[in-house]
């Protein structure tokens, strides 16, 4: 397939890039600047020079593909904003085409809100942090459209060798510094390595025939006390950890931070039933990170 992926150098579209030249597809990577050229020509990707906050200089692009994956973010406070302004030029020209554009969007397991003993499957009703609730709007946006096949991709918390949704807590154990945790050390996040992540969009990727909410969890919920607790065996650190209310993150870190005190547990059944998606790592303890 000829593909254009919004956000291709990021934590995660880095791994869904080279998941999918690994596997003979053909893409295309928006690119705003000439590192990030370079970071794509290295994974086999054709950089086209643009803006996600300028759709309409980079549009033109999904005549010419088979598919568009959106993992891009500003992360800014306009963020909804240009998110949706994208999706409403890649669906304009979409209705300009002979075919239909399969198109991949990417929500998360916070959109799902606090689910605590409940594991939520994508039957659940989303009840997204404030931060996340726009990314509810904008993919009903696209599962809506008939001129797309569309799936929603709900990725679970991602880690990876660089450590991702670990960072902090690998960063504070290396410095020998007491591990924050938000919230509760009880809190469970679903987990997913990014490798298994990549997997996952290339399958739904290549089955158009697969729409609607898909989420992607190889562990339903590991609780942060375990996951501290291997953090600082694999450092040797002996700081032990302190507890940050919601209060507390909120205020020092912004709204985005009630995400990670979330508890939350969550089920990929539909996606492995559907696709066949096996994951390779399916417990963190035994993954590199």
């Amino acid at each position: 397939m000829e593909v254009l992926i919004l956000g291709g150098t990021g934590s995660i579209g880095t791994a869904v890039t080279a998941e999918l030249v690994k596997n003979g597809h053909s893409v295309i990577g928006l690119s705003r600047s000439t590192l990030s050229d370079q970071k794509l020509t290295q994974l086999g990707v054709t950089p086209y020079r643009g803006d996600l906050r300028e759709p309409e200089h980079w549009s033109h692009l999904i005549a010419q593909v088979d598919g568009v994956i959106q993992l891009a973010a500003t992360f800014g406070t306009d963020m909804a904003q240009v998110d949706a302004r994208a999706l409403t030029a890649i669906l304009a020209q979409a209705a300009l085409r002979q075919t239909s554009l399969r198109l991949l969007y990417t929500g998360g397991c916070w959109l799902y809100g606090a689910t605590g003993d409940t594991v939520a499957c994508e039957t659940r009703r989303l009840r997204p942090i404030p931060s996340f609730a726009w990314m509810t709007q904008n993919s009903r946006m696209l599962t809506d459209a008939p001129q797309v096949s569309a799936a929603v991709v709900h990725p679970a918390m991602v880690y990876h060798q660089d450590g991702g949704v670990f960072s902090r807590f690998i960063q504070q154990a290396q410095a020998d510094v007491p591990i924050e945790v938000w919230g509760s050390i009880n809190t469970r996040w679903p987990l997913v390595h990014r490798q298994d992540l990549a997997v996952a969009y290339r399958l739904l990727l290549e089955d158009p025939s697969l729409t609607g909410d898909y989420n992607v969890a190889a562990e339903s919920g590991a609780k942060v006390s375990g996951i501290v607790t291997e953090i600082a065996r694999r450092n040797h650190h002996q700081a032990g950890y302190v507890i940050r209310t919601l209060k507390h993150v909120l205020a020092k870190y912004g709204h985005w931070a009630e995400g990670p005190t979330l508890d939350q547990q969550m089920s990929a059944a539909k996606l492995q039933r559907d696709c066949g998606w096996t994951p390779h790592h399916t417990h963190f303890q035994a993954a590199d990170f």
